[in-house]
């Protein structure tokens, strides 16, 4: 049996404004792909299969054309609903698609009703089942009572929801030898977080502890969009796309996973080939004009810090003439006047005059002083304001 362990697809999400449906048809291509090389039995999507709780119709047609494709590749899908999701939502007609082979997993009165798979007979001559679970994001405050927890916590109601799957598994072990897999969309402590991802309870990201997944044969989570290892068994598969810039180093990809009677036997890298490759550059504006070693970045998606020691001008359009995606900039002047070593109100305070104040304006949003034209044109201003005034 051939897992394929995928999460947080965020169909419908844009980067910085460019939008993504392109490169996520493209990411699908190369799954189902993957899906027909490598007979792939079942694919899993751990949360966050929809980046909002209402996404487009042409963001629910790519989710339509995906999960055909997949099916008729030969794979089952196992879905558990992510924080992004409507669990609602994406549930509907969940007893209608499991006849065609996809498997919703979003209500907490499912956590421990999972899909059984035969995996033939193990060392010991007994039934092999495997048994896949799945844990929809569970907001605290709305499971509690469900789960019969008294503190609505993401440990407590992660605990709870384990709890019923283990008492679950425990059953089913007196008729065969049961391998269990966990999905499941939550922050598992020692995960590595990057800037797309948003907190997980207010105030706050509620992390829950690693072991409380022990004991599953495999446990494939969702959230984190960095693909990692927190144990063996339990992992991040990481988005499939880059969806900030703190991801510009991670390889993206997903996880294969072979079991058979007797359990887990290996598990295995799968990468994605990126769209567009993510670019963070530094420097002044002329080094990263000049620099021939940047060239490779002239096609990629570029965040761009500068360091002049005044903000250059059209520092935009200047570095989009050899950068041309250029989708971030910021500045971090080395050296010069940095306009949050002061507070604007305690400068304006004491400007001299009314040229003082409108150049101390443009030197707070620009980050750097007026020249010599702009003074005049200024002091220009003014004084047509002040003649506008004295004829009234």
């Amino acid at each position: 049996m051939r897992l394929l362990h995928t999460s947080d697809w965020h169909l419908g999400r844009s980067f910085h404004g460019v939008g993504m449906l392109d490169a996520q048809r493209a990411f699908i291509d190369q799954m189902v792909a993957t899906v027909e090389r490598e007979r792939i039995d079942v694919v899993l999507i751990a949360g966050d299969v929809y980046d909002r709780a209402l996404p487009g119709v042409d963001v629910v047609h790519l989710l339509d054309d995906a999960l055909v494709r997949l099916t008729s590749a030969g794979a089952k899908v196992v879905i558990t609903s992510g924080n992004h999701d409507s669990a609602i939502r994406l549930g509907f007609a969940s007893r209608l698609l499991e006849r065609g082979g996809v498997h919703l997993r979003t209500k907490v009165a499912e956590l421990d009703h999972p899909l059984l798979l035969p995996l033939g007979q193990d060392a010991a001559g007994r039934d092999a089942v495997l048994a896949l679970y799945g844990i929809p994001w569970l907001e605290p405050r709305l499971v509690a009572d469900q789960l019969g927890v008294e503190t609505a916590s993401h440990f407590e109601v992660t605990r709870a929801a384990t709890a019923l799957i283990r008492a679950d598994i425990a059953r089913r072990t007196n008729a065969a030898t049961v391998h269990s897999v966990v999905l499941a969309h939550t922050f598992a402590s020692g995960g590595i977080s990057s800037d797309s991802e948003r907190d997980l309870s207010i105030g706050g990201v509620g992390a829950v502890p690693l072991d409380l997944f022990d004991g599953f044969g495999y446990t494939a989570l969702g959230h984190l969009h960095g693909r990692q290892a927190l144990s063996e068994r339990v992992r991040y598969s990481g988005s499939p796309l880059a969806y900030s810039f703190s991801e510009s180093t991670q390889r993206k990809g997903a996880w294969l996973v072979d079991l058979e009677p007797d359990g887990v036997t290996s598990v295995q890298e799968i990468e994605w080939d990126a769209p567009r490759t993510l670019a963070v550059l530094r420097g002044t504006l002329a080094e990263l004009l000049d620099e021939p070693g940047h060239a490779w970045a002239e096609t990629a998606y570029c965040q761009v810090t500068l360091t002049d020691a005044q903000r250059p001008v059209r520092a935009m359009e200047r570095l989009r003439a050899r950068f041309p995606e250029t989708l971030v900039l910021a500045f971090d002047p080395q050296g010069g006047n940095d306009p949050d070593q002061a507070s604007y109100s305690s400068r304006l305070a004491h400007a001299p005059d009314d040229l003082a104040v409108c150049c101390g304006f443009l030197d707070h949003v620009r980050g750097r002083s007026a020249d010599q034209d702009e003074q005049e044109a200024l002091a220009a201003a003014l004084e047509n304001v002040r003649l506008l005034e004295a004829s009234r």
